[in-house]
């Protein structure tokens, strides 16, 4: 009786280590306490690594094993072909040197073999390593020539040297290298291709060893029952693995949409259940739509460079013809609204010119523009980009929630009624307005929403002035708004920096609620 009841114990107490799970760790007592998986391959009864890994993560979950990681680094250059030419401000210094040490910027841009993007990349580089520097006289600016750049034409940089290197042996160890010229190589476009190897070693902990000192019978047992196993009767003379209910399970993430998404689909299903049609644009537009139609001088600061992105291609679009005439004459003079306009020469030029849009609010004008016939509900919910440094309050790419509705008794009171409605499908149960100013709406409001004892601003709303309907011969007054999404997101999960909503944290991705 006592020694049946030992070997019970045994087996009870090695059961929940699986037959891989046994050979890796008599593998590893084998090979002195610590191994790859290759060696344990090698070594034990599992054949292939991936089999190997799958037992050492279930005994590290155990505590029977841990495992290191060392990550190598590796360098070679992203075409071999960088190995025979120069780089751009070594092309620049035997130029400047051919022209006698000295020459204008223009004549390196169209004299030597760089071209103009070339130059300006090799310009900042001869500066950065003191090659040459920038002469002002009277004549204008000029490039000379350093010391250090007569120093440079008679040997090569480190930079260069290392590519040279490279292009002979290929591939090198991070160890190898120089930190300092690698970081400098990788900070440069298509020069350097970075490749990383895991090195894994797997080590016993105190309790395998513990567990080894037990003694470990290695047979083979059924991991898991099959119709064939049932029906062959196979099962009656092997060992089932028990299950062990409290064995450690990785957690299952299901996907789910990402909360700007996921905001953008819920501000979508309220608008349309409060009876609004979507408007769909381009985020490409003339600047007529995004500034001129809606009453923005073109000597406005919001239009300079450091505001709006400009395109290159295509530089400018088709605006529609009458339009434009009435626009530029409510500009220039009022039109028919009884407003002074802006008392300037309006250039049509100006006014082609292609951006991104800086707000949705020109799918708005635009789109009454299209259907001048009341009644109008509609609205968007779409990105929009501005030339501004992100920081806690600003992006340079957001959504904006829109919406604008024309009929006869569009007023104050209805815009304030459609903002309490919105806001309180979408879980904020009290409103406020208070004055506010915004160039293309009179009256105008600002937006605030209750949350956690105080009130938040969420956008701005008021009706459109006479001098952006005008043009398009819409009598009927347009109640308009635009909302800030990211606001949304971050009052609903606790986010004080807006920055927050695009952030790729697959962590937090996964913690955030599904519903």
């Amino acid at each position: 009786m006592s020694g049946n009841s030992s070997e019970e114990g045994k087996a009870e107490e090695t059961g929940e280590l699986s037959y891989l799970e046994k050979s890796t760790l008599l593998a590893l007592q084998e090979l002195d306490g610590e191994a790859s998986p290759e060696e344990i391959a090698e070594h034990g009864e599992a054949d292939e690594e991936v089999k190997v890994m799958n037992a050492v993560s279930w005994l590290n979950s155990k505590e029977l094993v841990f495992v290191e990681e060392e990550v190598k680094h590796y360098y070679s250059l992203a075409k071999k072909s960088l190995a025979k030419k120069d780089l751009p401000e070594r092309k620049a210094l035997k130029f400047l040197d051919k022209e006698g040490g000295r020459c204008s910027v223009s004549e390196l841009q169209e004299k030597s073999d760089l071209g103009k993007k070339k130059a300006g990349i090799a310009l900042g580089w001869l500066k950065d390593k003191g090659w040459a520097e920038i002469v002002k006289e009277k004549g204008g600016s000029y490039l000379q020539i350093t010391k250090k750049g007569r120093e440079a034409l008679k040997e090569k940089g480190r930079d260069e040297k290392l590519i040279r290197r490279l292009g002979k042996e290929g591939k090198l160890p991070e160890e190898e290298l120089d930190e300092y010229t690698i970081n400098n190589l990788l900070s440069r476009k298509e020069i350097l291709e970075e490749d990383k190897e895991v090195l894994r070693t797997v080590k016993l902990t105190e309790k395998g060893k513990e567990e080894l000192e037990k003694g470990l019978e290695l047979r083979p047992q059924i991991n898991q029952l099959t119709p064939e196993i049932i029906r062959t009767g196979a099962w009656k003379d092997a060992r089932i693995r028990p299950y062990d209910v409290k064995a450690y399970a990785p957690k299952e993430y299901g996907g789910k949409r990402h909360p700007i998404k996921r905001e953008m689909e819920k501000v979508r299903q309220v608008f349309l259940e409060m009876g609004f049609t979507e408007m769909k644009s381009d985020v490409i537009q003339p600047a007529f739509w995004n500034f001129d139609a809606l009453f923005s001088p073109q000597d406005h600061p919001a239009r300079d460079l450091q505001d709006t992105f400009y395109l290159e291609r295509p530089g400018e679009l088709d605006i529609d013809e009458e339009i434009a005439e009435r626009v530029k004459n409510i500009h220039k003079n009022g039109g028919d609204t009884r407003s002074k306009g802006w008392q300037y020469d309006w250039s049509e030029e100006e006014a082609r010119k292609a951006v991104l849009r800086t707000h949705t609010t020109a799918a708005s004008i635009r789109y009454l523009s299209e259907n001048d016939e009341p009644p109008v509900k509609a609205f968007s919910v779409d990105w929009n980009y501005r030339s501004e440094k992100p920081d806690s309050t600003h992006l340079s790419e957001f959504v904006q929630i829109e919406g604008i509705v024309m009929e006869e008794n569009a007023s104050l009171n209805m815009l304030i009624g459609f903002m309490k409605e919105f806001y309180r499908k979408m879980g904020f149960e009290d409103v406020k307005v208070r004055p506010g100013y915004f160039p293309f709406t009179e009256p105008s409001l600002e937006v605030f929403a209750k949350w956690k004892d105080q009130y938040l601003e969420m956008g701005g709303a008021g009706l459109f002035r006479r001098e952006v309907l005008e043009p398009h011969g819409i009598e009927e007054p347009v109640i308009a708004w635009g909302l800030g999404l990211e606001r949304l997101v971050m009052l609903r999960l606790g986010w004080e920096d807006i920055r927050e909503c695009y952030r790729n944290d697959i962590e937090r991705l996964r913690e955030y609620p599904l519903l």
